[in-house]
């Protein structure tokens, strides 16, 4: 039942004392809020903590939540402005550091699928490389404006919310950013 209910109606139960609805507000968007701070920060700590810090905020300002925008919008929002603060605090735009998958124990005794053969991961992680370092490369405000779409899931009005930009120039920075990146990994098709 839980699920079924929206994010805005969740935290509104929260704010009354519903600690179930904060759960299920959590699980549904803790994946995207950290792999936006992750490409936002320089290091995987740095994201770490300021996943822990938005979350904390979220916690600090349930008494007071009124339905103003969507939840994702008002949950970026937290997580652009501690983001802002932290760049403050570093004096500098953070870089995005990509940290190395491990993977552990024995390998499987049954061939891997088509998909799974080693040429086809080698070829998808060079292209998820180059995605990478194309993202990263854009300017930060368009870097933010395609990871709030890309990972927050907003819209432009929502973008330009959560940033505390108009429309149109959330608008720009958005058509840019995908121009850019169609430019960059044009070669990679």
């Amino acid at each position: 039942m839980e699920e079924s209910r929206t994010d805005e109606t969740l935290m509104l139960a929260y704010r009354d004392g519903d600690a179930a609805a904060f759960e299920v507000l959590y699980a549904r968007h803790r994946g995207r809020l950290f792999r936006y701070l992750l490409h936002q920060c320089a290091r995987r700590e740095q994201a770490d903590e300021m996943f822990q810090e938005v979350w904390m905020s979220v916690i600090r300002a349930r008494s007071g939540y009124e339905v103003s925008a969507k939840f994702t919008t008002w949950l970026f929002r937290i997580a652009h402005n501690r983001l802002i603060d932290g760049y403050r605090a570093r004096g500098r735009l953070a870089e995005f550091e990509a940290d190395a998958t491990d993977f552990e124990g024995d390998p499987p005794d049954h061939p891997a699928p088509i998909s799974g053969q080693p040429e086809q991961l080698y070829e998808r992680a060079l292209v998820a490389g180059n995605m990478v370092a194309a993202i990263e490369a854009l300017p930060a405000p368009q870097r933010e404006a395609f990871l709030l779409a890309a990972e927050g899931g907003l819209t432009v009005e929502e973008i330009g919310n959560a940033t505390g930009t108009g429309y149109e120039t959330a608008k720009s920075r958005l058509r840019y950013a995908y121009a850019r990146l169609r430019s960059e990994l044009r070669d990679l098709r």
